[in-house]
């Protein structure tokens, strides 16, 4: 028994170590394990890090393209920039040569006046040798510019009073409610030197034919009587009904002017269903005179006859007059009229306001943005580099005929340049003048030519049907009324004929297939 109780200690003592044996081979195991297991994982973490320096790697390298790209498209961009400051450089280059040329064509023209003046001074020369009396005036005097005896002349100034009347028809069928200044402004501009920059384009003697506005296109409203074409910073509210316009325009062509004015009330034709009588009055009266003043104005007659039928006019009415001015029209020069007798193959201009207010003229608030260069003034150094700017920009584009500051480029150095100007006497304000408040004013404005065939008004829109009055004029302005209706009518009557014969003619070139306006013989 001891026996094996020693051999079953023996046992147990061995399965013991076998055991702890077993148990040391599974923890040796256990930790070969983990062994291998960090060891992956530390692979893993390895090619993780790897993984990551490619990514950073990657992504620098798109940032380094990206930021190349971006400076790209910026050196892109100014590249850009200065192609397009390049253009406006030459273009602007362009402008100053074209506008030096032009320049150049007006003092070229001048001095082929001179060249015709000394011409004429030259075949006076007998003259002086006979009369010792005589001066070289004398002989200038004596010079006369081209009028309307020069069927070319004729034709420019019937071509610039189309012009004129397209814009004004224009700008009457644009006061609306809402409307602008400025656009209206800025629409007959347009269409002033649109229509005349189709004209002429053939260049005689090597320079070309000089077209464009003559006077600038003014819009006035209610109170404001005239010269108001303002900058877009000094733009007043827009048209309102009831609003009273006053239009005042003018084109040339190569130096010969024709000019319109003429009065509306915005939103009169389908708005208001009555209009002010006061109103009606003054502006039936006002364009009544102009059309009288206009019959007036013929060979023979002198200013006192216009001045006698437009006082007779007023006193018929029961208005003032605001302001009449005439003026003689010639090749880039306006003159103003005193005490003259009419002459054949003359033209001239009549500017009629009449008000229902005292008729004295009034200063107004408004910036003064027209103006017209001085020619007889004596050169002054100016002081100032805006002055001398606006001189020399003056001097360029509008030498001789009224302009407005809005067509200047530089709007800041317009303004602080013209008032030294001014000053100086280099250049002639035309104010805005203005009635007072409450007071009606209407203002028309027409040219005439003095032709042999008798006197013509080639400018200016009829009266606006719904100004209408209860009053009556004189007898004797009366018959001069329907005189002037009766030769409307048969001039109407004759242009609907000719219109009538030259679509028969058509009609007849189109059955026999010619499509010329000419009837050919061998159609047949």
């Amino acid at each position: 028994a001891d026996k094996l109780a020693a051999d079953k200690a023996k046992a147990d003592k061995l399965a013991a170590e076998k055991a702890a044996a077993d148990k040391l081979a599974a923890e040796e195991a256990e930790n070969e394990i983990i062994a291998a297991e960090q060891a992956e994982a530390n692979k893993i973490a390895a090619e993780k890090a790897e993984a990551d320096k490619l990514a950073a790697e990657a992504a620098a390298a798109k940032a380094e393209a990206d930021n190349n790209a971006a400076a790209k498209a910026e050196a892109d961009k100014l590249a850009a920039k200065k192609a397009e400051d390049d253009k406006l450089t030459a273009e602007k280059a362009e402008n100053e040569r074209i506008a030096a040329e032009k320049a150049e064509e007006i003092r070229l023209a001048v001095e082929k006046a001179k060249a015709i003046q000394l011409a004429a001074e030259m075949e006076t020369e007998a003259v002086f040798l006979e009369d010792e009396d005589s001066s070289i005036e004398d002989a200038l005097d004596s010079y006369e510019l081209p009028d309307l005896s020069d069927s070319d002349v004729c034709t420019k100034y019937q071509d610039a009073s189309k012009i004129v009347n397209m814009a004004l028809r224009g700008i009457v069928e644009r006061c609306i409610p809402g409307a602008r200044i400025i656009d209206l402004c800025q629409f007959g501009t347009n269409v002033i030197e649109t229509q005349a920059n189709r004209l002429y384009t053939k260049k005689v003697d090597g320079f070309g034919v000089q077209r464009g506005v003559a006077f600038p296109v003014c819009v006035s409203v209610n109170e404001i009587v005239n010269n108001h074409s303002p900058f877009s910073s000094d733009e007043l509210p827009p048209l309102a009904i009831g609003d009273v316009v006053k239009i005042d325009l003018g084109c040339h062509i190569d130096g010969y002017t024709s000019v319109a004015g003429h009065t509306l009330m915005v939103g009169a034709s389908t708005s208001l269903t009555s209009l002010p009588p006061a109103l009606s009055n003054v502006a039936v009266a006002a364009y009544n005179a102009m059309v009288v003043a206009a019959h007036s104005i013929s060979p023979g007659n002198t200013t006192a006859d216009l001045t006698g039928a437009l006082y007779r006019i007023s006193r018929s009415y029961g208005v003032s007059f605001f302001l009449v001015r005439l003026h003689k029209l010639s090749r880039f020069r306006i003159e103003s009229v005193d005490e003259r007798v009419f002459e054949a193959n003359e033209v001239y201009t009549i500017d009629v306001a009449l008000t229902t207010g005292d008729g004295k003229a009034r200063p107004g608030e408004l910036r003064t943005t027209v103006f017209k260069r001085n020619v007889e003034a004596k050169t002054y150094p100016l002081k100032m580099k805006a002055s001398r700017y606006m001189l020399s920009e003056i001097d360029r584009k509008y030498p001789y005929l009224p302009f407005t500051m809005r067509h200047f480029d530089d709007e800041r150095q317009a303004k602080m340049g013209i008032t030294e100007c001014v000053a100086k006497g280099l250049v002639t304000p035309y104010p805005s003048l203005v009635e007072k408040k409450g007071e009606f004013v209407a203002r028309f404005k027409c040219t005439v030519l003095l032709l042999p065939s008798g006197t013509v008004r080639v400018t200016g829109l009829p009266c606006p049907q719904y100004f209408k009055t209860a009053l009556s004029p004189d007898e004797e302005t009366q018959e001069i009324l329907a005189e002037i209706e009766e030769v409307a009518e048969a001039k109407a009557k004759k242009r609907a004929a000719k219109r009538r014969r030259r679509r028969k003619k058509v009609l007849l070139n189109k059955k026999e297939g010619v499509f010329t306006g000419v009837r050919n013989p061998m159609a047949r």
